[in-house]
């Protein structure tokens, strides 16, 4: 494959050219390691490494060309320097227009938001096969083209990888693909250069200030999304959220919105919740739900408002919504022999912690018993570890603090963090087993029947990252197999 770089630069503003644009490009890098002979190398100004640095390394390659915001110096002979104001966006826009932009082959929907990304994105891609179309998923879990799966590892790929999956799905027939919108990648500009024919805004509480720094900078990287979608798009916005409005002040889309408590365009009521399911009336009609509580419902709310705006019948919307299933980690329920019922979800911010935990106590009523086991990650916002600890004790009759991801910091200093959170009432009812497979067992073993025992934190996650390492750890194998044991 190989596109002249006067047609790949027609994506992108540049302020200087320095060289010959009538070249052809036979691949485009963000990676040094990846460059060669008439590579286009973009330096990016990364999170942990600066692209400029690489420079002289990719221009003794014989690369065709470099884009950068800083020009060097001296320069190589016969390769083309182009100037931008920011190589980050720039590279998101030359991806989609080395695959041939595929997102506007597409109708694209991307879901932002602290909780519920993954939830509302699957269910949108599950939703578009019920009604007989090929689509594609971005997701946290994983991605899929059509039913073939491929193995995730952010939230949003990068812009080469987006694209390229973007391209598959446009080759193998999709018609629609739903993507998460991380923070991370607005701020990054992994999107940069795509067209969605929609955008969902769920929710806003604290998560990644490790990055963003405050709550004002983690809001703006999320509106930032907002502000990129066309006039011939919707916004959803969830009015109950006091974000929801601030999220499209800018934005040129059509705005629509969601809620369980005030009027709006796709309104939703909770008429019954149980362990395995919730009766919800969307817009005045009835659905049976395989899913359980209010931030679920939100969801679905959701769901119902995106797939009406995306074009497909209301009334099969409706039909639908009754076959979807929870997605793989979120209040994932498993009965064991003795009575108890162990739920698996990836609630891992205060406020998820709170909605899963209010959630099983209005089902169970105020005499059922909750154990909760939880943790939190390693190298992450160590400002939340004392607030989950606080929600699980006040939520919970007996709390089990553990390990989570530690990734390079000592478990039990995690755990002590968590622990700084709670009142001395709280730590009445509160122990902490540092080795979360033993900790599961012990929450398991000990739950009387009737009692629901809530492992937080890892949902869907097959691992735990200690020291740079994963190693294989999956909460669901671990409560089938302390289940087993009884």
């Amino acid at each position: 494959m190989t596109t002249k770089l006067s047609q790949l630069i027609e994506a992108i503003t540049p302020i200087e050219i320095i060289g010959e644009t009538d070249k052809n490009i036979i691949s485009l890098e963000s990676d040094s390691r990846k460059v060669a002979k008439d590579s286009l190398f973009v330096a990016v100004k990364g999170v942990t490494t600066d692209g400029h640095r690489y420079i002289p390394m990719v221009a003794s390659a014989h690369v065709a060309a470099i884009v950068c915001e800083e020009i060097p110096t001296s320069y190589e002979k016969g390769i083309t320097y182009i100037r931008v104001a920011n190589s980050a966006e720039a590279l998101g826009k030359l991806a989609s227009a080395w695959y041939g932009n595929p997102s506007t082959k597409l109708k694209l929907v991307g879901v932002t938001g602290t909780n519920g990304k993954t939830t509302t994105a699957t269910l949108l891609y599950e939703m578009a096969k019920f009604m007989g179309y090929k689509a594609g998923l971005l997701s946290t879990v994983c991605n899929y083209i059509v039913d073939r799966a491929i193995p995730t590892t952010h939230t949003t790929p990068d812009p080469l990888t987006l694209n390229s999956l973007l391209a598959q799905m446009v080759d193998e027939g999709c018609e629609y693909a739903f993507m998460e919108v991380s923070s991370h990648a607005a701020a990054q500009h992994r999107i940069a250069g795509l067209k969605f024919k929609g955008g969902i805004f769920s929710n806003l509480t604290r998560d990644h200030l490790d990055y963003h720094g405050t709550v004002r900078n983690y809001m703006d990287a999320k509106k930032s999304f907002f502000d990129m979608l066309p006039e011939d798009a919707f916004a959803l916005i969830n009015i109950d959220d006091s974000d929801g409005r601030y999220m499209v002040q800018n934005t040129s889309a059509h705005v629509y919105t969601y809620s369980l408590r005030n009027d709006a365009d796709f309104r939703c009521r909770i008429l019954e919740t149980h362990l395995d399911g919730t009766l919800l009336a969307l817009n005045g009609r009835e659905v049976a739900t395989a899913f359980t509580g209010r931030f679920n419902a939100y969801n679905l709310t959701a769901v119902y408002g995106a797939s009406v705006l995306t074009g497909f019948s209301p009334d099969e919307v409706i039909v639908n919504m009754s076959r979807l299933v929870p997605v793989a980690g979120r209040f994932q329920t498993i009965s064991g022999p003795n009575g108890a019922t162990a739920i698996i979800d990836y609630a891992h911010t205060p406020d998820a912690l709170i909605n899963v935990l209010d959630t099983i106590r209005d089902i169970v009523g105020k005499n059922g018993e909750i154990i909760t086991v939880v943790g939190c990650g390693g190298n992450r916002d160590h400002g939340k570890r004392p607030m989950m600890a606080h929600e699980a004790a006040l939520r919970s009759d007996r709390l089990i603090l553990t390990s989570d991801n530690p990734r390079d910091e000592e478990p039990d200093a995690i755990i002590a963090d968590m622990k700084a959170g709670l009142d001395n009432e709280e730590r009445k009812h509160t122990i902490s087993i540092t080795d979360r497979r033993e900790a599961i067992r012990t929450a398991l073993h000990t739950a009387p029947s009737g009692a629901v025992v809530l492992i937080a934190g890892k949902g869907h996650e097959n691992y735990q990252e200690i020291k740079g390492v994963k190693h294989h750890f999956d909460d669901r194998e671990e409560v089938a197999a302390a289940f087993g044991d009884l």
